[in-house]
C-alpha cells in the first residue's frame, strides 16, 4: 500500500517536448492521432510521481484534435493531477504545438483516470492533493463532476 499523505499539484506536474518526425505523420501529413501515445506516457509518470507506485490507466475522457499537427512541430505536453480519489487518480494533460517563436496553440485536452497498483497489481489507496490556488480548486470542483458523471455512465453501462 501506498502511504496515505497529501500532496502538492506542483510535486507530480510533468512537461515533456518531442519533435514530430516523419515516422510520426499519417498519409495526408499530419501526425497520427495514435502516436499521442505520449499523453499516456506523461499521465503515468504524474500518476507514478504522485503515488509513488506503479499505476494502469483505467479510462481517457474526451480526446478532441483542435489544431493539426505536421512534421517537424514542436509538441509541449503538460500533465497534471486534478483531482484523487481512493485508489485513482484524474490526470489533465494538455498538448501544444509551439512555432518556432514560441508561441503556442493548444492541440487538445485529456482527462485521464490512473489507478495505482501494489505489488501484487492490485488497486492500492493514493495520497490526497493539496490544491491552493483558486485554478487548481476549479479543477478539483471540475474533477469532482467528471467522476461523478464516470461513476453514472458505469452504472448505465454507457
Amino acid at each position: 500500500m501506498c502511504e496515505r499523505l497529501m500532496r502538492h499539484v506542483s510535486e507530480s506536474a510533468v512537461e515533456q517536448t518531442q519533435i514530430v518526425l516523419a515516422s510520426h505523420i499519417n498519409g495526408a501529413g499530419r501526425l497520427f492521432g495514435g502516436q499521442l501515445e505520449w499523453i499516456d506516457i506523461v499521465a503515468g509518470v504524474v500518476a507514478r510521481r504522485h503515488s509513488h507506485c506503479n499505476q494502469t490507466t483505467a479510462s481517457v475522457d474526451s480526446l478532441q484534435f483542435k489544431e493539426a499537427v505536421y512534421m517537424n512541430d514542436t509538441l509541449i505536453l503538460f500533465g497534471k493531477l486534478t483531482y484523487v480519489g481512493h485508489t485513482s487518480m484524474e490526470v489533465q494533460v494538455d498538448t501544444y504545438v509551439e512555432a518556432l517563436d514560441g508561441t503556442r496553440k493548444l492541440v487538445n485536452t485529456a482527462y485521464f483516470v490512473m489507478v495505482a497498483l501494489d505489488k501484487n497489481d492490485h488497486p492500492t489507496t493514493v495520497p490526497g492533493l493539496i490544491v491552493e490556488t483558486e485554478e487548481e480548486k476549479a479543477a478539483w470542483a471540475a474533477g469532482e463532476r467528471r467522476n461523478a458523471l464516470r461513476k453514472q455512465r458505469r452504472i448505465e453501462n454507457y
